[in-house]
C-alpha cells in the first residue's frame, strides 16, 4: 500500500546554485549526502518533511532542448504545500533569487507561485483554501 511519496529525484548541473535554490531560497534542510563508491559525492537529500525528500544529484551535463513548456510530455512540476504563502513569496523577493513574485489564486480557491529552480525546472509553491477540492477530500 503506498503511504506517501518518497522523494522526487533531480539531476543538477550546478549542486552549489541547486542547494541555495531548495535550502536558502525554498526553505528545505539539508539531510545528509551519499557518496559513490569512488567517495565522490553523488546525490544529496533535502528534507521536506518526515520521510518526504528531494534527491538532488551530481554532474547534470545535457541541457534539454527547451526549458519548461506546459505542452510537454512528460515530467511537469513538483509542489510544496506552505502554511503561509505570503511568507513564502517574501522569502523569495528577499532571497534575491526573483524579484516582483506575487501569490495567486488559482481555479480550485487554492494560493500559488510558480517559479523555476537554477535548471529550469518548474516549482510551485501552495497554500490551500479550506474550501477547495484537496482540502475536501480530506472530509
Amino acid at each position: 500500500m503506498i503511504k506517501g511519496i518518497a522523494h522526487n529525484a533531480i539531476k543538477v548541473s550546478n549542486m552549489e546554485k541547486s542547494l541555495n535554490f531548495y535550502c536558502n531560497v525554498a526553505g528545505l534542510e539539508k539531510a545528509f549526502e551519499i557518496h559513490d563508491d569512488d567517495g565522490y559525492p553523488w546525490i544529496v537529500y533535502l528534507k521536506i518533511s518526515e520521510g518526504q525528500f528531494i534527491e538532488l544529484f551530481y554532474n547534470g551535463e545535457i541541457d534539454p532542448k527547451t526549458n519548461y513548456s506546459s505542452d510537454l510530455i512528460g515530467y511537469h512540476h513538483f509542489c510544496f504545500e506552505v502554511d503561509n504563502i505570503q511568507k513564502m513569496a517574501n522569502r523569495i523577493n528577499d532571497s534575491g533569487y526573483l524579484k516582483g513574485i506575487t501569490p495567486s489564486q488559482g481555479k480550485d480557491f487554492n494560493t500559488n507561485i510558480w517559479i523555476h529552480d537554477p535548471d529550469g525546472n518548474a516549482v510551485e509553491f501552495v497554500q490551500y483554501h479550506p474550501d477547495s477540492p484537496h482540502m475536501k477530500t480530506a472530509e
